[in-house]
């Protein structure tokens, strides 16, 4: 089962979430205030974090921000639980790599499928080696991909690119989080060159239509969708 780590300030809402969790199997670690995860997070990564929105020292949306800098733990889940059920105030945390919010107050139950449903997240891993969406097969190690078995030659920015997209999958992307997270902090380039190459990445991986998993979300970037092609 999961390891989750519970950040929440509130000692009867933290027990309550702790109890709960470990009744359903998970694994618990608990901390009071964003400091001290930030410290537990770096001594040993949880699967997922829950971490209350509003706390003395480091807030939530303070200490997601600072995990989704560093590569070593970027790719950790989290979970804001928060009061703030605005929408400017939602946009501010998937800004910040958020994957859910929980809006206070909030049942167990609910907050129990969010963490499943936030874990259940991401396309099949094979051995550790590969991801996989449909008959599109990713060789992490290899940098290989393949369609049904047929190879198909991508350039390094375009398998980058996909590989980002596959292993954080229904979630939407701007042009400019692309650049950060594909391209990297160092690298100045206009934001439309990620058009080109998701133009690109589509044209290379149409065979059977898996060209129809990177969606485009008007307005706002670009979503791959594990999904997409049944819709």
């Amino acid at each position: 089962m999961a390891n989750i780590l519970v950040v929440e300030d509130e000692q009867a809402i933290a027990e309550m979430i702790v109890t709960s969790l470990e009744m359903n199997g998970y694994q618990v670690k608990r901390a009071a205030n964003g400091q001290l995860a930030l410290q537990m997070v770096i001594d040993s990564p949880p699967d997922l974090i829950l971490a209350d929105w509003m706390m003395p020292m480091m807030t939530g949306l303070e200490l997601a921000q600072r995990l989704k800098r560093e590569p070593h733990t970027a790719e950790i889940p989290i979970i804001l639980l928060t009061a703030k059920s605005e929408e400017n105030d939602k946009l501010k945390g998937f800004d910040a790599g958020v994957d859910d919010y929980v809006v206070k107050p909030f049942s167990p139950r609910e907050l129990l499928a969010r963490i499943k449903a936030v874990l259940r997240r991401g396309p099949t891993d094979l051995e550790g080696n590969g991801l996989a969406a449909g008959e599109l097969i990713l060789d992490r190690a290899a940098k290989k991909v393949s369609i049904a078995s047929e190879n198909i030659n991508l350039g390094p920015l375009e398998f980058r690119l996909l590989e980002f997209f596959m292993l954080h999958p229904d979630r939407v992307y701007s042009r400019e989080q692309l650049l950060d997270r594909v391209w990297g902090n160092n690298v100045y380039v206009e934001d439309r060159t990620v058009d080109v190459h998701i133009r690109r990445l589509r044209k290379s991986i149409s065979l059977h239509n898996h060209d129809a998993l990177i969606q485009t979300v008007r307005g706002a970037g670009y979503r791959f969708s594990i999904d997409a092609r049944s819709h």
